[in-house]
């Protein structure tokens, strides 16, 4: 049996590239962000909308809960096909669009974006290509400086997405107590890295299906680790918030099927873990993610530091974590089947 050597593979390596590309991030968004952070203080938007597939729609989804929280304005995504084939515009005059997109080129996004300028939004794109249609488009560019990514899936571009959309709502609300913690971030992502998740690994080799469940700051990242076991391990994974999930998705659960909890750091936190009290008397296989050292079926977390941050550090150690499990199972993770890098859709 041919066996992969996925400890050296281009997701692996681009993973513990991340915190170079938040670190990167700093100087690359100073400008950018402080022109964006003054045209929406001095017209602020009353909807958001973004624009995106795959990764970067949890990135969006990421995004949205930052932008919901701290600055109270609402985020709703665009279905791009209202452009790309109905060729429909939204009526977006002097809302904020953000399109979010690592090489800044599918087709569906880029009629999307054509259409909100045209509707008069202000259009931003969050990519790792400056040099690309979607950033010779916008208004203004929030360039994620990941460098190249050769990997398939998304590692470090979704990490260094997510901290640009944490830096755009530091900047727009003035929070200085969340650009802190993203100056903190590069080193928490190294260590982050490192984190032992292996207890998890058998069970997530044994179930063709399994469920994961966040909220708050942490159910973008649950969709996020659903879409890599898809991608990188061939399980079908899917992602609900824990509140969603008590209105139909428990009857799911069973021992055969296992659920991973990624817990957040903020007043989200209590009722998450009464929910796994509940979800263990149901005789459920969960994992959950707690601070310090694993104990039996806990998975370790950094300690924390800033919600949103701290969401970020979960979706590393699950990288990694997602790398070993596909060794255990024999799959290539630089070569996904029927996947390429680039996606175009209409």
């Amino acid at each position: 049996m041919l066996e992969f050597s996925n400890a050296k593979s281009k997701m692996a390596e681009e993973l513990r590239e991340a915190p170079t590309a938040v670190q990167r991030q700093a100087d690359a968004l100073a400008r950018p962000l402080a022109e964006l952070s003054d045209r929406l203080k001095r017209r602020p938007p009353h909807v958001v909308v973004t624009c995106a597939r795959g990764s970067s729609a949890h990135a969006g989804a990421f995004g949205k809960h930052l932008i919901e929280r701290y600055i109270g304005v609402p985020v709703a995504p665009a279905a791009p096909s209202i452009a790309s084939i109905y060729a429909s515009d939204l009526h977006l005059k002097d809302q904020l669009f953000l399109a979010i997109s690592q090489s800044g080129r599918s087709e569906d996004l880029l009629a999307m974006t054509h259409s909100a300028r045209r509707s008069g939004a202000l259009t931003v794109a969050v990519t790792n290509a400056e040099a690309s249609p979607l950033a010779d488009m916008c208004d203004i560019v929030l360039p994620i400086c990941a460098g190249p990514e050769l990997s398939v899936a998304a590692t470090k571009t979704f990490i260094a997405t997510a901290t640009a959309l944490a830096r755009m709502t530091a900047a727009w609300s003035g929070n200085d107590y969340m650009a802190r913690a993203i100056d903190r971030l590069p080193e928490r992502l190294a260590e982050a890295a490192t984190l032992d998740w292996s207890s998890v690994v058998p069970a997530l080799a044994e179930a063709p299906s399994l469920v994961i469940i966040g909220r708050g700051s942490t159910l973008a990242i649950a969709r996020e680790a659903a879409l890599k076991l898809k991608e990188t391990c061939h399980r079908h994974a899917e992602a609900f918030s824990g509140a969603e999930f008590m209105h139909g998705p428990v009857s799911l659960v069973s021992g055969r099927y296992p659920i991973l909890m990624l817990t957040p750091t903020d007043a989200a936190a209590p009722g998450m873990r009464q929910l796994a009290g509940e979800l263990r008397a149901l005789g459920s296989n969960l994992f959950i993610t707690e601070q310090g050292a694993p104990a039996g079926k806990n998975l370790p977390a950094l300690t924390p530091d800033q919600p949103e941050a701290d969401a970020i550090c979960l979706i590393q150690s699950f990288y990694a974590m997602a790398v070993e499990l596909a060794r255990a199972l024999n799959v290539d993770v630089d070569r996904p089947r029927h996947l390429s890098k680039v996606t175009n859709t209409l």
